[in-house]
């Protein structure tokens, strides 16, 4: 074979700018879509009546959070729509925006004091668009990273993308929390709450600039030039004939909820309520636990790029199940362990790092947005919502349920690892790549 046309191996110094401003761009967003969770009490107190009682603001502070995860399948549907009809740079560019524009609109929001009842409604139509723009922006940032990217380093450059949207967590937490230690209460109330957004809407708009310097796929150019784009509606084909792909990615994105949402956004409030930790301690371990997640994410990715995404998920999950156990058994026994205990916990979650791997190689390149997206964002919005309730009814009086629940689902993705390495499950990724010379 000619040496011109040989499939490129190696990361080039494009490849490794396209995935250092994807995930930059991608931690910039979610942290314009996490901020609001910090601050639900300040929007409670600013955003309803103020004789509303306090648990009910409390209430529908959080209903307004949970609104923008609602919204996430039918943004993810619509602009994985686009995303593969008219290019997946368009839509990569359009989800940052999306997100940016509320988030600054609402840093902008004036209070129930100020327009009454048109607060909260107007709060509630920019959570909605900020859940479609991450409904977009997860399945678009994996499909990018993966078609830019050699075959042989699509782990490396999913586990990055992914790092740099649990790194957005934890730049979100660090924001609020200098923030509200800065500010006396008055002042948050006053102005200090809309420091965060303010901040993460230009931090937005600039991510949209740097998305502008992106080059479109080389596998979507190719398929483009060969006219093999999806001429119908890619929905349609991938649950006419992908209905197989689409549930396995749906379990393996239950598994991948599990260890996010327990592990990393549950157990600081679980760690208090379940074994008296100090809140201060809890939220301080929770920091290193998700800066270690995203350490464990590109070791992940990286190791499945080693030893094949198989193998790696199912060391992964073998690992977080044993680290999760470590963590809450050890704590309710030695509670000073906490922070090397949660560390290591943290960094076993990175397995999610090997779960985009697997997704992206399911469905094929003309369909492969749509795929991934659908079967994403509905997982996500039924077990992101159904977990923390389960768990937490679960927990009362068993105090290792969270550890339990992520077992089950630990053995649920080793199942489906197993059965991938012995090829009952496989689409290798030579095959559903569109070849690039």
């Amino acid at each position: 074979m000619d040496a011109a046309a040989a499939p490129r191996t190696a990361l080039t110094r494009s490849d490794l700018r396209t995935l250092g401003l994807a995930a930059l761009g991608g931690a910039l967003e979610f942290y314009d879509f996490i901020i609001f969770v910090y601050l639900t009490a300040t929007i409670g107190q600013l955003f309803f009546p103020p004789d509303t009682p306090d648990w009910l603001r409390q209430l529908q502070a959080f209903g307004l959070f949970a609104a923008g995860y609602l919204a996430r399948p039918l943004g993810g549907v619509l602009m994985a729509h686009f995303g593969d009809r008219g290019g997946r740079k368009r839509m990569f560019t359009l989800s940052v925006l999306l997100m940016a524009v509320p988030t600054l609109l609402i840093g902008l929001l004036p209070t129930w004091a100020d327009i009454g009842i048109a607060a909260p409604l107007a709060l509630l139509l920019l959570r909605l668009l900020q859940g479609a723009a991450v409904g977009g922006e997860v399945p678009g940032a994996w499909t990018f990273v993966a078609e830019h990217v050699p075959p042989r380093h699509v782990g490396f450059a999913c586990g990055t993308l992914t790092a740099g949207l649990t790194a957005g967590i934890l730049l979100g937490s660090l924001i609020t929390g200098a923030v509200t230690a800065r500010c006396t209460p008055e002042q948050m109330l006053s102005f200090g709450w809309r420091i965060p957004f303010l901040a993460g809407g230009a931090f937005g708009l600039l991510a949209v600039f740097l998305r502008r310097l992106l080059a479109e796929t080389p596998v979507f150019v190719e398929m483009r030039r060969r006219g093999e784009l999806e001429r119908g509606l890619p929905l349609k084909t991938v649950l006419a004939g992908h209905g197989r792909a689409v549930a396995i990615a749906m379990l393996l994105t239950w598994l991948l909820t599990a260890a996010i949402v327990v592990v990393i956004l549950m157990t600081p409030t679980l760690l208090q309520k379940l074994f008296a930790i100090a809140p201060a301690s809890a939220l301080a371990a929770n920091s290193v636990a998700t800066a270690a997640l995203t350490v464990g994410c590109i070791a992940f990715g990286f190791a499945s790029d080693r030893i094949g995404a198989a193998r790696a998920l199912l060391a992964g999950c073998l690992a977080l199940l044993v680290a999760t156990y470590g963590l809450y058994a050890g704590v309710q026994r030695s509670p000073d362990r906490l922070f090397s205990l949660y560390a290591v916990a943290g960094f076993c979650v990175g397995v999610v790092g090997v779960i985009p791997v697997l997704l992206v190689n399911l469905f094929p390149p003309a369909i492969r947005f749509s795929g991934v997206s659908f079967a994403y964002n509905v997982a996500y919005a039924i077990f992101g919502g159904l977990t923390p309730l389960f768990v937490v009814v679960w927990a009362q009086g068993m105090p290792l349920a969270p550890a339990h629940y992520v077992a089950l689902l630990c053995a649920l993705g080793s199942g489906i690892a197993l059965l991938m390495y012995r090829g009952a499950v496989s689409t290798p990724w030579s095959e559903k790549r569109a070849q690039v010379p």
